[in-house]
């Protein structure tokens, strides 16, 4: 069964569906020959692949041209659906009450701009209209929302309900009368009280005698909940769930009638559609109101009639439904003389829209599948595995479970391998690379099939992003923080950032991080350990880190100290968190100072307690205990010439041994050396090597400032093994490589290695605690949606890999080595990377928030 919000959305949508279905065009191709066995073909397919249980009806002139039953009455039944199979019209039901109600005006019983209030003394608002009613524009609220909030789940809601809802809460208005247009379904069902009102009949009676009988309908019918018996040619509504049909049929709000619960064929709708050409029902001239816009009191119109969606061409009128388990359409194109009908009963639209296709002459847009079988599926969850497979349909997950291939579809044999979401790398500085490498094959030969971008403060403006995306596809997606150096750069000038920034610098920045929120910005991201942003103070941050919350996003940071000042850094991002409200997480967590070693459980700790007092705090971490960042940052105080801060340096911050120089412009032979090596050559202690190298590159940037990229970078071993291990296993830290395209291994290397290191060398986690970590966990601490779970209806982003092989190659003497073990991935449904291999495919997308 739906959810009420999925219902909710599917009725209030129903014109706007209409819309987005009729939208293809509106002058229709003739339905000849070609196109109808074309329309034959496809939908014969759609029903083999399970995406299509219904009736459809094409007409020419009154005159069936092609006409069609697929399927059966109900889940899990073996009686075949035909052309007389009466469905649920859903909200096609409009146009019977507006029928009604045209009937009602031409016996003398109302007019259309009669108060209802005029006729229903218990409705509680004196400016509402017939009118108002039959074209949306009354500004009441969905009587879903009423009777979820006020009744209970025993209640089944009737039209008198609806009623007496209104009288006895009397909700405000959502907007004055005849003021804007708003699809609402709450009309309709007053509509039918009205009817009812004035007939003094019970509906189904009136409906009966004054348009079954006279058109000779067959099966054509209202039907509730309140009646007593189901009529017995009436479909039920069902879904498709993982492989098979589900019922999902009437739910408790299923006692009302007048916005849907017209059940009817395909058969019976075109003697009723053909019917609204004579007068059988009610004069021409009395139909005509039926197909008039409403004009609202701006002077504007809202381009529907009397329960009929309108083109502004005057082509065509068309409605649409959905309910429950139902999809359906009416289309009558007046220029052509020809009807499309389809009723549907297995909530999957695809039908429908690849038979407008082809109707319209336009080449059908038929979906694509693919089958992975005999997979192990660690779904993301970080329940445990379990065997099955999965079907993809275009760019998603549509099925899961124990499922078998359709005729001629694409089959993958996983061989026992792990099936796993793609990995979401919460901290990437993969981008730049991208626009030369494509194919992305640092991250997908990890298992990486989305990226996350502008950390440590830089970011590119979500524009340029976007721009070079288009201009070239790349194999991963890209999500972005929208940088806090970036911002200052802008905002102060990139020579001006040694300071704190002005009251009117910071409202520059504060206004362009809420434009790029409005773009799809993930939030704010700092690097407040580098110097472009080391100079701003807690106001600054907090400042712009509220436009974030309120823009509905997140805080992420390298926080301002991992070393001296880190129990000071760890108090501001917590104390962020606090007063924003918003979730944060702390950059590539790590504890940089020799002799604070070992104590990652006190500092987890600071972290739970935060936690327990409300505040969303989380972390990302590599699996190295050695980083990648430039020199400056082992000078904590910024006193680059200070021999005792030097020393100071090589004793606590870094070991000069075991950590290597891999970039430096202005002497090459450097580079792959550690710091003791250089020492050695020069011949000097490495305190005054280290003063040295950076004071070398200082006066190389100065004499080069047309310099491309970093003129130094070093690898810095300075972790303990022991806080490493325990910052992965927190429950709240996700994995990250931070990585690149070259210099540290974590850039080729850094999932594959907690797979192979710490989940089946060390055993510090379960495969599927560290999946969790890689994937849904990451999604949810960066508010990225639908991606990091196998499940229906998910973007089909997915790793198959070897969990006896999969291993990180990649290491300090040859940064840039494959990962082993993964076999395929594929983004957005389409294989990237396969035996050890880009496919060529560039399928990534933009994630915005």
């Amino acid at each position: 069964m739906a959810s009420y919000s999925t219902l909710h959305q599917w009725a209030r949508k129903a014109y706007w569906l209409c819309l987005a279905l009729t939208a293809l065009g509106t002058a229709m191709a003739q339905p000849n020959a070609q196109k109808l066995a074309t329309l034959d073909s496809s939908l014969t397919l759609l029903y083999q692949r399970g995406m299509l249980n219904g009736t459809f009806l094409v007409a020419k002139e009154g005159k069936t041209v092609y006409k069609k039953a697929f399927g059966t009455v109900a889940a899990n039944a073996t009686q075949s659906l035909t052309t007389a199979s009466a469905f649920n019209l859903a909200s096609v039901s409009k146009q019977f009450t507006s029928m009604m109600i045209m009937m009602l005006k031409e016996e003398g019983k109302l007019q259309y701009d009669d108060k209802l209030k005029q006729h229903l003394p218990d409705f509680p608002y004196d400016t509402i209209t017939i009118r108002h009613l039959l074209n949306h524009t009354h500004g009441l609220p969905e009587y879903f929302d009423l009777a979820t909030q006020y009744n209970t789940t025993l209640d089944t809601l009737t039209n008198e309900g609806v009623l007496k809802l209104l009288k006895n809460h009397r909700p405000p208005l959502q907007f004055q009368p005849n003021s804007q247009f708003s699809y609402c379904n709450t009309g309709y069902i007053l509509l039918a009280c009205l009817i009812e009102k004035l007939t003094a009949e019970p509906i189904q009676r009136y409906f009966e005698r004054k348009i079954v009988q006279p058109l000779g309908l067959k099966n054509t019918y209202i039907y509730t909940l309140t009646m007593p018996k189901s009529p017995a040619n009436r479909v039920y509504g069902s879904k498709r769930v993982n492989g098979k049909y589900v019922p999902n049929d009437l739910i408790r709000l299923d006692g009302v009638w007048g916005d849907g619960n017209v059940y009817s064929s395909v058969e019976d709708l075109l003697i009723w559609e053909q019917a609204l050409l004579t007068e059988k029902l009610i004069k021409k001239a009395t139909l005509q109101d039926a197909f008039k816009p409403a004009k609202l009191n701006d002077g504007s119109f809202s381009w529907y009639g009397f329960g009929w969606g309108l083109d502004k061409d005057g082509l065509k009128v068309s409605h649409t439904g959905g309910w429950v388990g139902f999809q359906t359409i009416i289309e009558r194109h007046l220029a052509q003389k020809w009807t499309f009908i389809a009723l549907t009963s297995s909530e999957d639209g695809t039908a429908i829209r690849v038979a407008q296709q082809i109707l319209e002459g336009k080449i059908a847009k038929l979906p694509t599948t693919e089958l992975i079988t005999n997979a192990k599926i660690v779904d993301g969850t970080g329940i445990a595995s379990y065997a099955g497979a999965v079907r993809i349909k275009n760019n998603r997950i549509w099925e899961v479970g124990d499922l078998q291939p359709y005729g001629g579809e694409k089959e993958t044999n996983a061989n026992g391998w792990v099936l796993a979401p793609g990995f979401i790398d919460a901290h990437s500085h993969h981008f730049g690379g991208l626009e030369n490498r494509p194919d992305a094959e640092a991250l997908v030969s990890q298992g990486i099939t989305t990226i996350v971008i502008g950390q440590d403060g830089s970011s590119y403006p979500i524009d340029t992003l976007q721009k070079r995306m288009k201009q070239q596809p790349v194999a991963v997606n890209v999500a972005t923080y929208t940088g806090h150096s970036t911002l200052r750069a802008k905002a102060m000038g990139a020579k001006s950032l040694f300071r704190t920034a002005k009251t009117d610098e910071i409202e520059k920045m504060k206004r362009e991080l809420n434009a790029e929120m409005e773009k799809g910005s993930l939030g704010l991201a700092t690097g407040l350990e580098y110097e472009s942003a080391f100079f701003s103070n807690r106001d600054e941050v907090l400042q712009l880190a509220k436009v974030a919350a309120k823009a509905g996003g997140r805080y992420m940071s390298h926080i301002r100290s991992e070393d001296i000042g880190f129990d000071e850094a760890l108090d501001e991002i917590i104390e962020i968190g606090r007063q924003t409200n918003m979730p944060v997480q702390i950059s590539h967590i790590k504890i940089a100072k020799r002799d604070q070693w070992g104590r990652s459980r006190e500092v987890l700790g600071t972290l739970q307690k935060a936690r327990a007092q409300g505040i969303n705090i989380t972390a990302d971490c590599y699996p190295y205990d050695f980083w990648n960042s430039t020199l400056r940052v082992l000078f904590p105080k910024r006193d680059y010439t200070n021999a005792e801060s030097a020393e100071f340096a090589v004793n606590q911050l870094f070991d000069p041994s075991g950590s290597v120089l891999v970039r430096y412009a202005p002497n090459a032979a450097y580079v792959g050396k550690t710091i003791s090596e250089i020492a050695a050559i020069r011949k000097e202690t490495t305190s005054k090597t280290l003063m040295g190298l950076i004071a070398e590159a200082a006066d190389f940037d100065e004499k080069n400032p047309d310099f491309k990229g970093s003129t130094e970078t070093i690898m810095g071993k300075s972790m303990s093994e022991e806080d490493v291990a325990n910052f992965l296993a927190w429950p709240f830290t996700t994995i990250c490589s931070d990585g690149g395209w070259g210099g540290h291994p974590r850039g080729y290397g850094a999932f594959t290695r907690v797979l192979g290191n710490y989940v089946r060398e060390k055993q510090l986690m379960p495969l599927e605690t560290a999946i969790q970590k890689m994937t849904s966990l990451t999604a949810e601490n960066l508010g990225i949606r639908q991606r990091g779970l196998i499940q229906p209806a998910f973007y089909a982003d997915l790793v198959l890999f070897d969990p006896n092989v999969v291993n990180g190659n990649a290491s300090i003497q040859n940064p840039t080595a494959l990962s082993s073990g993964i076999e395929r991935v594929w983004v957005n449904g389409e294989e990237v990377y396969h035996a050890q291999k880009s496919t060529g495919k560039r399928s990534g997308v933009f994630i915005g928030r």
